[in-house]
């Protein structure tokens, strides 16, 4: 009997529904610098996106597997013409590591910019509900990877830079006289970077994650941890994760959140080549009053069991039928947009964008719209009608970045072309300007009919796989015809975008203003 009864067990268990897991990257897309915060059971996330407008995404999950995207802290930053690609641009810049925390009722969101402004480099904005609105509170000196943090008491700080800290007054408009100082001095295997701190306090201690370099063999990356119970006294440091994952050589920088139910994980970048830097998510084990992150070896997992079972599927990039008369949180602009020169409105089920100013290269094109590309392999495809350029004009798709694959439609006169080509731009390294852009055209191909082209990018980021996008076409949505290079190598190259590569929508005049094209739909989808 107790055989048969073991055997009915096992069938029952093999009957039953295999339990999902939440698989790392948690999420295999450029998410770096994150903050991250609970409120109930609602996670809140907000990250970098430097040169892309609207600014500081905020983010929302209830199991730390799916996000969406819910608001931005700013729709655009007007301190300098740059923002606007004009007189320079801010590729690489803008919007740096947010810190986001949640304090007497209201949501407060500190970032500063790495293009210099008049009034202040450092934004404090608030809100009600972290969907926003937004509104920006006041305005301080420059604070490098910043956190914002309130004591127990209410006081407010912030810690930033190489183990740099302040008191703020308290409300939240100027530094208090002799506050500044460091908390801690460097030590002898503290010699490189040492920066992105955030700050949390937990039973009556105060810690400082921050991402570090080991000048040793490999110069690898680790995140370490100092902690205090007086703010006045001597901090203590350790090492709470040193791991490499997926085939690359470390993962560091990120913060450390609760549950309801007082388990705690750890959500850390790693770079990743051309997708960017993609967030892991481990467990925390606390252990001797330290929260160390990874699993019982101190390394990232593969995968973890999920935080909360059957929540609806949700991701940062989303596919779009342009139906609605506002555009979607899903998708940011290539530095400040014109808004007279897009509508969703003029032609409803469409996108329109018209040509605004004349410029000769794709990099200085304004609205251009952008989402992210995925891991492990991605696709992403357009529908356009082309109808309505003007001789000179451009637009297409592009797998965007410093280095860009594009697929370009070009008018001259009366003719229509298809390009495959490869882009990469050179810029000046104090205003950001555009000196040149250097343009290979792989492969073209004469169009007889544009009022309805079919363009598609299928990225593949997989380990070993040399981050390659293929490129393709199609007259009929039906027959696709891959064009241009094969395994185009897609690079993430910190001294120009320092982003991971974009799906890019663009159209730009070359000789004269007032053509457009009207995108039906962005088809978008993740191959597992």
């Amino acid at each position: 009997m107790k055989r048969n009864l073991l055997a009915l067990a096992a069938l029952l268990l093999l009957l039953l529904p295999a339990r999902a897991t939440v698989k790392n990257p948690m999420l295999w897309a450029d998410v770096p610098d994150p903050d991250v915060i609970r409120m109930g059971d609602t996670f809140y996330m907000v990250s970098t996106t430097m040169h892309l407008m609207p600014g500081a995404p905020i983010m929302k999950s209830k199991d730390l597997e799916n996000w969406q995207t819910v608001g931005y802290v700013f729709d655009r930053l007007t301190d300098s013409p740059k923002y606007a690609m004009q007189e320079g641009t801010v590729y690489g810049r803008g919007q740096w590591a947010t810190s986001l925390k949640y304090h007497d009722g209201r949501f407060w969101a500190l970032f500063a910019p790495n293009e210099g402004g008049p009034m202040g480099q450092t934004y404090i904005c608030t809100a009600e509900k972290a969907e926003g609105p937004w509104t920006i509170h006041s305005r301080l000196r420059h604070f490098h990877d910043a956190t914002l943090f309130f004591d127990d008491d209410g006081t407010p700080y912030i810690f930033y830079g190489t183990g740099e800290m302040c008191q703020l007054s308290r409300d939240l408009k100027s530094v208090v006289e002799g506050s500044t100082r460091h908390y801690f001095q460097r030590e002898d295997d503290e010699r490189g970077l040492l920066e992105g701190t955030r700050v949390i306090k937990h039973r009556g201690t105060y810690y400082a994650l921050l991402i570090s370099q080991v000048f040793a063999p490999g110069h690898h990356r680790r995140e370490v941890c100092y902690r205090t119970k007086d703010l006045n006294a001597r901090w203590e440091k350790t090492v709470i994760l040193e791991s490499d994952f997926g085939g690359f050589p470390y993962v560091g920088q990120g913060t450390i959140v609760d549950t309801e139910d007082g388990d705690w994980y750890g959500i850390i970048f790693q770079d990743r080549g051309g997708v960017g830097r993609v967030l892991t998510l481990s467990p925390v084990r606390w252990i001797d009053g330290w929260p160390m992150i990874g699993d019982e070896n101190g390394r990232v997992p593969e995968t973890m069991r999920p935080l909360v079972s059957n929540q609806p599927k949700t991701g940062i990039t989303c596919a779009d039928d342009f139906s609605s008369p506002d555009l979607g949180l899903h998708w940011q602009w290539n530095h400040n947009p014109i808004d007279e020169a897009c509508s969703l409105t003029e032609r409803p089920g469409f996108l329109r964008l018209k040509t605004n100013r004349v410029v000769q290269n794709l990099y200085l094109a304004p609205n251009t719209l952008t989402q992210r590309m995925e891991g492990p392999q991605c696709r992403g495809a357009i529908v356009v009608d082309c109808s309505q350029m003007k001789d000179g004009d451009r637009a297409g798709f592009s797998a965007f970045n410093g280095d860009s694959g594009v697929l370009t439609i070009k008018r001259n006169g009366k003719k229509y072309v298809l390009e495959m080509s490869e882009q990469s731009v050179q810029l000046t390294e104090r205003e950001k300007a555009v000196t040149s852009v250097d343009e290979t055209v792989v492969e073209a191909v004469e169009l007889t009919s544009v009022r309805q082209i079919f363009l598609r990018i299928d990225g593949d980021f997989q380990p070993g796989h040399n981050d390659a996008a293929n490129f393709y076409y199609s007259l009929d949505g039906q027959e696709w015809h891959q064009i241009g290079t094969k395994n185009y190598r897609m690079q993430f190259d910190y001294r120009r975008f320092f982003m991971g590569t974009k799906f890019a929508i663009f159209c730009y005049a070359t000789k004269k203003k007032g053509g457009y094209i009207d995108v039906d739909r962005f088809d978008y989808q993740v191959i597992e």
